[in-house]
């Protein structure tokens, strides 16, 4: 499996695969997949993984995942998400992309967006004005307006966010990373006492028909601010994850605002969802939003050890570091 994997990666790396003409291929990795930047195009190579919330260990799983992930994505991208396209071999055995001989595999053909019209590029270049975030938000606002209320009650909501604070806190307590299991449970603590204590805070938010299914991964580097305005790579794989409070949602797009050092953005990304809809989540809502929100990054970020060695480990720590400390801080506003 290794090796047919690998077979398809230099493949898909060299730009004469490719029916377009590009001078150069990028590839951009992932836990789940492999991604292929040619000058117009991005092609998505899912990888034969399996975890606990995901399978994607035969082509046929890839393949309805594939198609899942264009479906879902023109919710917010529609003239992003081209085609889902065979990784074919012909007669002869040669792959081709988009070929008409025997899939081998399936690609998700998108188009490429100019990188420096990306959030976390506009970050990075102290560039994001107030008519920028406003503008996206409205957008936001839209989608989330259209979506149809999800039929969950308020006691299965609140046990969802507890399964998912319990699962974060399993992951991150694992001996092989060596993090201080004082600091994550304490986190823990506050955020599991907070479900408790203020459930009326979420019965709220049910009640009130606030959750839908949205983006789910919603993060800088996944918006293009336009014009229009346009929301990228959505979390395709499990619909449970994508199943939030736009609040929840907006206040981890705040969070990882903060996290590239614009925290102005992301309160101004709050304040334009308060000023487009008029609802007001409590900052105690939206600062456990945030808390359980950087434990998820923490979670992800150590993950990556298992792909990585040398001194790339030590990045991944540093950024588990950086998030546990962002979740230290919420959870002390609670």
């Amino acid at each position: 499996m290794t090796m047919d994997l690998q077979a398809k990666i230099d493949h898909l790396s060299r730009p004469e695969s490719y029916p377009e003409e590009t001078p150069v291929v990028e590839m951009v990795t992932t836990h789940m997949s492999c991604v292929f930047l040619t000058a117009c195009h991005a092609y998505k190579l899912k990888k034969p993984v399996r975890y606990s919330f995901l399978d994607f260990s035969t082509i046929e799983a890839r393949h309805r995942d594939c198609l899942e992930e264009v479906r879902l994505n023109r919710r917010l991208a529609p003239d992003v998400y081209l085609a889902v396209e065979p990784l074919a071999a012909d007669p002869g055995g040669a792959l081709q992309v988009g070929g008409r001989g025997r899939p081998l595999d399936w690609l998700v053909k998108m188009r490429r967006l100019p990188r420096a019209l990306m959030l976390d590029q506009r970050i990075r270049d102290g560039d994001v004005p107030e008519r920028l975030v406003e503008a996206f938000t409205r957008a936001l606002v839209a989608f989330y307006e259209r979506t149809p209320v999800e039929p969950l009650g308020p006691d299965a909501y609140r046990q969802r966010l507890a399964e998912d604070i319990q699962g974060h806190a399993r992951e991150l307590s694992d001996p092989r990373y060596g993090i201080s299991l004082d600091a994550v449970q304490a986190i823990v603590a506050v955020c599991t006492a907070v479900l408790h204590s203020d459930r009326r805070l979420f019965e709220a938010r049910v009640t009130a028909g606030r959750i839908v299914e949205g983006h789910g991964d919603l993060r800088p580097e996944h918006v293009w601010v336009g014009p229009p305005p346009l929301f990228i790579d959505c979390l395709e794989f499990n619909r449970r994850f994508r199943v939030v409070d736009p609040a929840d949602e907006l206040a981890y797009l705040a969070l990882e605002c903060e996290y590239a050092g614009a925290p102005q953005v992301g309160e101004l990304i709050l304040d334009s969802y308060r000023n487009a809809t008029g609802d007001h989540p409590p900052a105690r809502l939206v600062h456990f939003h945030k808390a359980c929100r950087a434990l998820l990054r923490a979670k992800l970020s150590i993950w990556h050890l298992q792909d990585h060695h040398g001194e790339a480990t030590e990045k991944w720590r540093r950024r588990t570091a950086q998030y546990l400390a962002l979740a230290e801080r919420y959870a002390a506003r609670l």
